[in-house]
């Protein structure tokens, strides 16, 4: 299949996410190259750790304008976990925090007062709450694997492509024509992950 990048920002779980790309047959490189990132045809961020590090890295290594401006261009975007939460305006995690604010919206942080173990890690479900191309063959209930103590909530709520319930019902991806991004991690998240990135990879061959 098509050729993406998964931009290194010195975070993440990068050779993870490779090595699942790969499985599923697309070739994915790591870098933090500019020119390599803005001309490869799908575009990768993956993140673990906390929001102004990951932030002050993208700024640090020169990376924040060349990701808003994939994203703007509607060129093929994955965003997971902290990638994923990156993309809204601002977080409360030590904040609050600027995000890269292609996407209105807040990230914050579960409450362990209302019961919960934070942060929520293992094995949830999703419930779709509407349909995309990156998530074809994914049925409603389906468990994946998730690691966070905070979430996002979007303003426009036209672009949630599932919801998870932990305590209460939270955004647990979005998607538009071009972009999925998730909380959770398909590169953990066994039979199902492996098709939605097989769903991206698919969608980076076509585009």
């Amino acid at each position: 299949m098509s050729q993406v990048v998964i931009i290194d920002y010195g975070m993440g779980n990068l050779r993870s996410v490779q090595k699942a790309l790969e499985h599923v047959g697309c070739r994915a490189d790591v870098t933090r190259d500019i020119d390599a990132i803005l001309s490869a045809r799908g575009v990768v961020l993956p993140g673990v750790g906390a929001f102004s590090a990951c932030m002050e890295n993208l700024r640090r290594f020169g990376l924040v304008e060349p990701i808003q401006e994939i994203v703007r261009q509607k060129k093929p975007f994955l965003g997971i976990c902290l990638g994923f939460q990156l993309l809204f305006s601002e977080s409360e995690e030590f904040g609050p925090q600027k995000g890269l604010n292609l996407f209105p919206g807040r990230v914050v942080g579960f409450r362990p007062e209302n019961g919960l173990k934070v942060p929520h890690m293992g094995w949830n479900n999703i419930q779709k709450q509407s349909e995309s191309p990156f998530l074809e063959g994914i049925s409603d209930g389906e468990y994946v694997y998730f690691v966070h103590s905070y979430y996002v909530v979007p303003e426009d709520t036209a672009i949630i492509a599932t919801t998870t319930n932990y305590g209460a019902p939270f955004v647990s991806s979005i998607a538009t024509d071009h972009l999925f991004a998730s909380q959770f991690h398909p590169e953990k998240s066994q039979k199902v992950g492996l098709r939605i990135l097989q769903n991206f990879a698919r969608f980076v061959q076509r585009h």
